[in-house]
């Protein structure tokens, strides 16, 4: 892999940006604003990144990364993502994209719910268990001691390996967490969530952007993901 697009330039999207072009990957990144807006980003990512619309965004390289909420998914264009490889890092926040009932009842996972917004892309669920500072903070070279595992949940193994391939070169060992079905066991609340990476789980949700972050190897993260609970989700406020 050596190109990826990104739709989303808040704190998720950008830290991908900025961990794909050190990496060394070519990077177009989009927002819903346009890409006039994206100048400092692009200066502050360096010559491996270029800034574009969400349509080229969609359609650039071998992947293409979403980094938007729920409500966005309307605005994408599903015809240039008829296809493609799609890495989803989002989750489901009543407080912000309204009660969904098909999630609220659990008939769906997010990324099941997000098959229904985009039918033909191939989603791939990632990064979505993780506050975004401690993306960069716990990215770590390869063989490296305290390298963190990173849950992948998908359908097609193919894509699957493409966005392997991916979260491998940004600084963390993937870890095959299952099918989209499967992939509540790392949605907010559930066993494998953000807390598991905190550094200080007692005061994480006071405080959460204090927290430096805490590596979780793979063969625990497996161990968790394992171990996850489902939670009620129509109970969810957040």
């Amino acid at each position: 892999m050596t190109s990826i697009g990104i739709i989303g330039s808040g704190s998720i999207g950008a830290g991908l940006a900025r961990l794909a072009v050190a990496a060394g990957h070519d990077v177009l990144i989009a927002n819903s604003r346009g890409p006039e807006t994206l100048t400092d980003l692009v200066g502050e990512l360096g010559a491996g990144a270029h800034a574009g619309t969400t349509e080229e965004a969609a359609g650039y390289g071998d992947l293409t990364v979403l980094a938007i909420p729920l409500s966005a998914y309307g605005s994408l264009p599903l015809d240039v993502l008829d296809g493609r490889t799609v890495l989803s890092t989002g989750n489901y926040y009543p407080s912000r994209d309204g009660r969904i009932a098909a999630l609220d009842s659990l008939d769906l996972t997010t990324a099941e719910y997000e098959e229904t917004l985009i039918p033909g892309a191939v989603i791939v669920k990632a990064f979505n268990n993780i506050v975004a500072h401690h993306i960069p903070s716990l990215a770590r070279p390869a063989q490296a001691a305290d390298r963190s595992g990173m849950a992948v949940f998908g359908d097609s193994e193919k894509a699957k390996e493409i966005v392997s391939e991916a979260i491998a070169a940004f600084g963390f060992d993937p870890v095959d967490a299952g099918t989209l079905a499967q992939s509540w066991r790392a949605e907010p609340e559930s066993g494998a969530y953000t807390l598991i990476y905190a550094a200080d789980p007692e005061s994480f949700f006071e405080n959460f952007t204090a927290d430096t972050g805490s590596p979780v190897p793979a063969a625990r993260l497996r161990e968790l993901i394992a171990a996850s609970t489902r939670p009620a989700v129509a109970e969810r406020e957040f």
